[in-house]
């Protein structure tokens, strides 16, 4: 009867009907084409639509029970929508099945397109994200191609793996080894060079005569021991570490650039002799004969130490400048600023530096950091933004 399939129909008329007596499905059928016959004119005949396959094949379900008969009716069309509610709505005037009364309802008419859309859409996404998470972002794939690059530039300077700018740089980066070297390079530092492992080369401290040297090593006692070595036989200016258990190869672009710009300088050498930079700082500390602080004096007893308001307010301002930082400051002989680093770092720093004289602390002081100051016999004044309880008889203590 009909010739159009659902899946080319542009729409679905949906409908129930009940019926005062039993019927089958070629009486619902029969008098949905013989009540509409000319009721919508000659263009909108059901029985011209279906051969012309514009109205597709109708689809009756009938249950009877109870001397009654309800079901539903389901009719595809490919008119227009204004054409397809004529249709639906011709099938409501229809009062008679066979001898008996019946009630037709038209539930909705379906656009099957919108159907569709949703499949469609629900479809694109998913084609979307699984090929959005496959290519990778502009940004990316450039800096991945500077990092190749950069790695591509790796040479040999004097027998070690080196960034291409050592040989020209006027300062240089002294690490572990050539994954560290590397690791650098990656992050667009240029100017490192390894230093043969726990080993030291014997190339190192002719490199290190006419540059100025950064040593940069790992956060652990491996790097200590380097530094100790370097310190030995080389001339360096400044040492930083990896934060603690983490290797300098490891590092991220942030944590390397954070690392480099707290390097703690080293004190310069005199009578040009090689010195361990980790010399025992009381034996150190005992040759100074100047006070670390012009402002500052000893007492008769030489116990304590007592500050003029010049000094107390010199401490003071440094301390308002770290508030918030969760940081200290480390201070030399003559107010010298020798640099600021996170407090978990501090005693580890104090044991690398010669003579420190004053540490500042954006926070409270503990027993653990006093002891550990009161055994660096340089150390006079220490500064807090927030107050304790803790008394020291050789080290004077202020708080913000």
């Amino acid at each position: 009867m009909g010739k159009l399939a659902q899946s080319i129909s542009k729409y679905i008329i949906k409908g129930s009907f009940e019926v005062q007596g039993i019927v089958d499905r070629p009486d619902v059928i029969g008098a949905l084409f013989g009540q509409t016959e000319g009721l919508l004119g000659q263009d909108l005949d059901l029985k011209e639509l279906q051969k012309a396959g514009k109205i597709g094949r109708i689809e009756v379900n009938v249950n009877s029970q109870n001397g009654k008969s309800i079901g539903n009716i389901i009719i595809p069309s490919s008119l227009d929508i204004s054409e397809t509610a004529l249709i639906a709505a011709s099938f409501e005037t229809v009062d008679r099945m066979g001898p008996c009364n019946v009630k037709i309802a038209i539930k909705e008419i379906e656009d099957v397109r919108d159907v569709k859309r949703k499949e469609l859409l629900d479809r694109a996404k998913s084609l979307l994200s699984q090929t959005m998470s496959k290519i990778p972002e502009t940004a990316t794939l450039g800096e991945e191609l500077m990092k190749s690059v950069r790695i591509m530039q790796i040479e040999k300077y004097h027998g070690l793996s080196a960034g291409p700018d050592v040989k020209t740089s006027d300062s240089i980066i002294l690490c572990e080894g050539r994954a560290d070297v590397l690791n650098l390079l990656r992050h667009g530092i240029k100017n490192a060079i390894e230093v043969g492992g726990t080993s030291v080369s014997a190339e190192i401290p002719k490199i290190c005569k006419t540059k100025e040297i950064t040593v940069f090593v790992d956060g652990d006692k491996g790097g200590d021991t380097i530094i100790k070595q370097l310190g030995q036989i080389a001339d360096i200016d400044y040492v930083t570490k990896a934060p603690s258990g983490k290797e300098v190869e490891e590092l991220t672009k942030k944590e390397i650039f954070k690392a480099l710009r707290e390097k703690i300088p080293v004190n310069p050498k005199t009578n040009h002799e090689k010195t361990n930079i980790f010399k025992n700082k009381e034996e150190e500390c005992k040759k100074e004969k100047k006070h670390i602080f012009g402002f500052l004096k000893k007492n008769e007893n030489k116990k304590s130490e007592t500050m003029n308001r010049d000094a107390k307010q010199f401490i003071k301002n440094q301390l308002n400048e770290i508030i918030g930082t969760k940081a200290a400051s480390i201070f030399e002989e003559n107010n010298e600023f020798v640099g600021r680093i996170p407090i978990k770092e501090l005693e580890n720093t104090l044991t690398q530096l010669k003579c420190p004289s004053m540490i500042l602390i954006d926070g409270e002081l503990d027993l653990q950091l006093l002891k550990k100051a009161e055994e660096i016999k340089s150390i006079k004044h220490i500064g807090c933004t927030e107050k304790t309880n803790l008394k020291s008889k050789n080290i004077a203590i202020v708080y913000l």
